[in-house]
């Protein structure tokens, strides 16, 4: 059998390398148009900031090692242009002596990733503005900062863009930030980012958010770009970071099938409409594993399990795919964000029912030395309790809990398995009670009806419409700032100053994280009062207000 692979980097190395393992005779060819086919992408914003010191540790399997471990047929600066399915060959042409030649196949697989997007805006073709997608982009990129740049703008504050941010930052440039959207890391939801925005900023990141670039204008003194709001920027060079697009030409040129964004589909093996030309990675459209509905993630594991799965299948295997649920996780200046499944607004925008709730733990025993605080919100179904999502941010332990929870989502697990998990405990490492065990408690107690929860954003409602809103802090606490019309009774003095409640009307209780307010909440139930807690807290409803 003779596989040909068109494209490397995640997917098509992966899928050559295991095609090797499997089948030792089969002749695998692997055509890439740079001059790496396995490098690692993901830290090349770490090579630029100085993190990574050595470029060959981003070489994750040089030429020489795959054609002489893994006896591959390695094409470099070699791009293939198009696809004769019925002769089941491919077009494809060298780069450097511009020689072209067809090459048969039996199995074909297309790893051609996407190409970031570059909106046809005047002057964006200009001189010092730079995309980043392989090796050339970040040794171009290195160059600038070594030649003694101090400034420059990043258009876009998704993943690459904050890296590319922080790791600026490191090299001592002016780093802006400009953003279409009205946050930072946009799969996020945005009450969950806005401390990390100020942190950002603290840093010394100037974020122009709710804005876009209109225009550039390339010149000897750098660049300047025209935002929508009407402000001008000037820097000594542009990143471009607003997103890719699947380099999809060759499949669609050959009659295959996409979607709406232009993701090859395929099925669970990773076959395409042609049962000989597989696609994987960022190319491909994927099942959203929670919704059940098709969807463009570009993310690496995602890339290295689909090149795995289609090689078994090119040997005869069943492997199958199970779909993509976003799990991601982005480091700033010491602080992290991880999440998994579906957002709120996604959830939103897909009109599916769903509950959340907020808790605010610390990373290990709060009694320990060095425990740092974690924001983690968990969204399940409202009559299963199903995890259908969860987001975490703080410092250390963030990834942990996001494992734990994209574990429990591939395994359709619910919050009431989620108060049940049995997880590794010290007071250094964690708690007895986790914060993935105190999710569930929680999310568990709402379903059951034991724990009934607002949100911030009701509270102004609630007020208006008679509800009663408690503070059950200490004086001291309530002192540095409050929930508007607040009543602070501390809980400890709740019982004996019961009287001060209205017992006709509905109550809200609050304390800085929910914990308290919880307890407040359960006294006065069983005393005869209609009262629910405020989901997150104090803590919860100043990232909110923000």
């Amino acid at each position: 059998m003779k596989i040909v692979i068109v494209g490397g980097v995640a997917g098509g190395a992966s899928a050559a390398a295991r095609a090797r393992r499997l089948q030792e005779n089969c002749h695998i060819v692997i055509f890439e148009r740079g001059k790496d086919p396995s490098f690692a992408n993901c830290g090349m914003p770490y090579y630029i900031g100085g993190e990574i010191q050595e470029r060959n540790k981003l070489l994750v399997a040089p030429v020489a090692r795959l054609r002489e471990r893994y006896q591959l047929d390695v094409r470099t600066e070699t791009q293939v242009e198009s696809i004769d399915r019925h002769a089941k060959t491919v077009r494809a042409r060298n780069l450097a002596s511009g020689e072209c030649y067809d090459e048969p196949y039996d199995k074909l697989i297309l790893a051609t990733g996407a190409m970031p997007l570059r909106p046809p805006l005047p002057g964006i073709d200009g001189a010092g503005i730079h995309t980043l997608r392989d090796l050339g982009d970040a040794d171009r990129i290195y160059k600038i900062v070594g030649e003694g740049a101090r400034s420059v703008v990043i258009v876009g504050a998704g993943f690459i863009g904050m890296e590319m941010a922080e790791n600026l930052v490191r090299r001592n440039l002016n780093v802006s930030v400009v953003e279409l959207a009205n946050q930072i890391l946009p799969p996020w939801d945005r009450e969950m980012v806005l401390d990390l925005t100020k942190h950002l900023e603290s840093e010394g990141v100037k974020l122009y958010l709710n804005a876009s670039a209109q225009s550039f204008r390339s010149g000897k003194g750098g660049v300047q770009i025209d935002l929508s709001t009407g402000t001008s920027l000037q820097a000594d060079f542009v990143v471009l970071s607003i997103g890719v697009r699947p380099e999809n030409t060759i499949a669609l040129a050959a009659g295959l099938e996409a979607g709406p964004r232009g993701g090859v589909r395929v099925n669970a093996n990773m076959q395409t409409a042609d049962p000989d030309i597989y696609a994987v990675g960022d190319v491909v459209e994927v099942e959203d594993v929670v919704s059940g509905t098709p969807t463009q993630i570009p993310l690496a594991g995602p890339a290295n399990r689909q090149g795995r799965i289609a090689a078994d299948h090119c040997a005869g295997r069943d492997s199958r795919y199970r779909g993509t649920q976003g799990t991601a996780i982005v480091g700033l200046f010491g602080k992290t964000a991880a999440m998994t499944g579906l957002s709120e607004k996604t959830l939103q925008r897909l009109g599916l029912p769903y509950e959340k709730i907020y808790i605010h733990p610390t990373h290990h025993a709060g009694y320990y030395p060095g425990a740092e605080a974690l924001t983690l919100k968990l969204l399940f179904d409202p009559t299963t309790g199903k995890v259908l999502g969860a987001q975490c941010v703080g410092g250390l332990g963030v990834d942990k809990r996001i494992d734990v929870l994209a574990v429990a989502i591939q395994a359709q697990m619910t919050v009431f398995d989620l108060e049940e998990m049995e997880l590794c405990y010290a007071p250094q490492f964690g708690s007895a009670k986790d914060p993935v065990n105190m999710a569930g408690f929680v999310a568990a107690g709402l379903l059951r009806g034991d724990h009934p929860i607002v949100h911030a954003a009701e509270l102004a409602t609630l007020y208006e419409s008679g509800t009663q809103i408690i503070d059950v802090r200490t004086p001291q606490e309530f002192n540095q700032g409050h929930v508007p019309n607040a009543l602070n009774i501390e809980v400890d003095q709740l019982r004996r100053r019961l009287p001060e409640i209205e017992n006709q009307r509905p109550v809200v209780c609050y304390c800085q994280v929910g914990m308290r307010g919880y307890l407040a909440t359960t006294i006065l139930r069983q005393r005869g009062f209609s009262a629910r807690n405020l989901s997150g807290g104090y803590t919860s409803y100043r990232q909110w207000l923000s």
